[in-house]
């Protein structure tokens, strides 16, 4: 077996990795660090590994076992661009509040906004400011995954849709709501409340 296909054996159980850990792995062959740059050049001209952002991948065995889980792309969210949360329309439709099918993976960040375009889908970032990067959870399992609440995941939509809420009050933001077509009044209804509380020294009543 070829170095190149050693490599790819090791890396195709990580749910990502980036040149670092090839070259940490290459070490033990003693290859230099030309030789893996041309080793990764050629596994992504045969689609052996797929790129996410710079210099970060994932094998695309690995990918194909779970490109049809949720967590998973979630999960490369909070990595691709750290620190941050899924939500808006994305944790909307993750809480089934969101009547529209959802095809960008949308989060919040404390970093620029961002928008990543790669083979295993697209991913856009919104920057907010620090006292803002709140309301948020991990969700545990084969793939944690950092999540804002539903009131939150609302909030931000609408934060980041009117602008800060701008010249809004109460009844323009749930006429706004029923016109995105989103589920309000499936949410919980300590959720309700909350988002209320939240959006009270933006809006007049």
């Amino acid at each position: 077996m070829k170095y190149r296909e050693i490599l790819l054996d090791q890396l195709k159980d990580l749910p990502y990795f980036n040149k670092k850990t090839i070259y940490q792995l290459s070490e033990q062959y003693g290859l230099k660090s030309a030789t893996v740059d041309t080793y990764i050049s050629r596994s992504l001209k045969r689609k052996d590994i797929i790129p996410l952002k710079n210099g970060c991948y994932v094998s695309a065995d690995f990918f194909d076992k779970n490109k049809n889980d949720t967590s998973y792309l979630f999960f490369i969210a909070n990595v691709l661009r750290a620190p941050s949360y899924i939500s808006s329309w994305t944790a909307l439709q993750y809480y089934n509040l969101a009547t529209e099918i959802i095809r960008v993976t949308t989060s919040v960040t404390l970093k620029v906004t961002r928008t990543y375009q790669t083979k295993i889908g697209n991913f856009y970032y919104q920057s907010i400011q620090n006292e803002l990067f709140t309301d948020f959870f991990l969700v545990k399992g084969e793939f944690d995954f950092f999540i804002a609440s539903p009131a939150k995941a609302l909030f931000d939509l609408l934060y980041f849709k009117t602008r800060r809420f701008g010249g809004l009050n109460v009844e323009n933001v749930k006429l706004l709501i029923s016109e995105l077509r989103i589920d309000f009044n499936e949410m919980d209804k300590n959720e309700r409340e909350k988002f209320f509380t939240m959006i009270k020294k933006y809006v007049s009543k």
